[in-house]
């Protein structure tokens, strides 16, 4: 591999990373409350409400549980792409997650809605990092360096 393509993972994980910690920004209001230019949500309640409309098969009483796992989740897997902690499991995690969060879009909403918001291109880079191995500029790469010098 060349040190173009080693290097091009760091910026795979800071716009997966902070793509991921945009949209839980977004459910608290830190971009803008709802109904303003470039806000999806701007609260808890309406995140709740568009996490039903995705999952429509879902009990209501479960929905509030279930934006909380999605959100932690979100809040994990973007803190450990942008550190570069875990990256591989943390990219697959993404990956995963993205393709599950396109697939429901694609069901409920039509297939238009994840290709505007570009979530099987998030899902298809975030297997791509898992798949690639290498992660300079890292936690994992400085944890590996160490390792060695003992």
């Amino acid at each position: 591999m060349n040190r173009a393509a080693d290097y091009s993972t760091v910026f795979l994980r800071f716009a997966l990373g902070f793509s991921l910690l945009s949209a839980v920004a977004d459910r608290f209001g830190l971009w803008g409350a709802y109904g303003q230019p470039h806000v999806a949500w701007g609260d808890f309640a309406h995140f709740v409400a568009y996490t039903g409309k995705l999952n429509w098969f879902v009990p209501t009483t479960l929905l509030p549980a279930l934006a909380w796992v999605s959100t932690v989740a979100e809040l994990l897997l973007g803190l450990a792409l942008i550190l570069g902690l875990f990256t591989q499991i943390a990219a697959l995690l993404s990956g995963m997650m993205f393709l599950l969060f396109a697939l429901a879009m694609t069901v409920a909403l039509g297939v238009k809605a994840p290709l505007d918001f570009s979530v099987f291109s998030a899902s298809g880079g975030a297997f791509l990092l898992a798949a690639y191995g290498k992660y300079p500029l890292s936690a994992d790469a400085s944890r590996k360096r160490n390792s060695r010098k003992v």
